[in-house]
């Protein structure tokens, strides 16, 4: 495995980004001499592509970060879509550590990410928000400072993902098998409607029980959690298609739109059609 190690004293250095539809089921990405950073994470298809002698799979749901300076090329048809980033590190010279083996979680006064070349995202919903706001940023604002921030949030996200999430550190044995198990079942069940109780009965504990346990480990009552889950979906699909708005809410387990958006409002402030105009805008390219 290659574990990239990044020090982050300055932000990285955001340069270009967008979202990429393949415009027919043979196109092949393009050869190219790669001097910067590109962070890819996948929504459809598989993309093939290749650095120097290394050849990579990228399916949906994962990401790759090909590093400078390399041949990139794509080896086979790729009938894919993604989105894309290209940004620099450390004044331009792109050197941050390689390790074969994870070094272990750099300390919390530390500024430091670690990132695998490529690896499955834990929560492709939330960088995929946060990938759209980026874009947002650089088409509203133009402004480099922010772009640089926004970047660098979105790869600390998926450092948090991969390694800090649901304070498993302090979690061992059985307590954190039943904790991932009921994250898990959350997620296969997020598009339904989904209660506490059907949760703890579904373990086979009373629903005081699991609540507090649940609570006990990520900080966060179940019913919120699953609410949560619900509004990252419902924001990434805000964003990134043209469902209506009441298909949407269908779609994440409510039986009507009212009460969609009143739940959409109380978790992120903004009706759904206000957040959807906020951050829907995009950018398309076809390499």
């Amino acid at each position: 495995m290659d574990i990239l190690d990044f020090n982050l004293d300055s932000p990285f250095f955001y340069n270009w980004s967008g979202k990429f539809e393949a415009p027919d089921k043979n196109w092949i990405h393009m050869s190219r001499e790669l001097l910067d950073f590109e962070f890819i994470v996948m929504t459809e298809g598989e993309l093939y592509i290749a650095a120097d002698d290394k050849k990579y799979v990228v399916h949906p749901g994962e990401y790759l970060i090909v590093c400078p300076p390399c041949h990139q090329y794509g080896y086979q048809a790729s009938d894919c879509s993604f989105y894309w980033a290209h940004f620099t590190y450390h004044d331009l010279q792109n050197d941050p550590v390689h390790h074969s083996e994870f070094p272990g979680l750099p300390d919390a006064d530390e500024k430091r990410i670690l990132l695998p070349v490529q690896e499955t995202i834990p929560r492709p919903d939330r960088l995929i928000v946060l990938l759209k706001q980026l874009q947002n940023c650089d088409i509203k604002y133009r402004s480099m400072n922010l772009s640089n921030y926004a970047l660098t949030t979105c790869l600390c996200e998926l450092f948090s993902q991969l390694y800090l999430s649901n304070r498993q550190a302090s979690v061992k044995g059985g307590k954190l098998q039943l904790y991932s198990d009921i994250v898990d079942y959350i997620n296969w069940r997020v598009r339904e409607p989904l209660y506490v109780n059907e949760v703890a009965a579904y373990f086979g504990y009373n629903e005081k029980y699991i609540t507090t346990f649940f609570k006990k480990i990520s900080g966060t009552s179940l019913k919120t959690y699953i609410t949560e889950r619900k509004m990252d979906l419902a924001k990434a699909m805000l964003t990134d298609t043209n469902m209506p708005i009441a298909q949407i809410g269908y779609e994440i387990g409510f039986s009507d739109n009212h009460n969609f958006s009143n739940a959409f409002k109380k978790a992120t402030g903004q009706s759904p059609s206000d957040y959807r105009s906020t951050y829907a805008g995009r950018t398309l390219y076809h390499k």
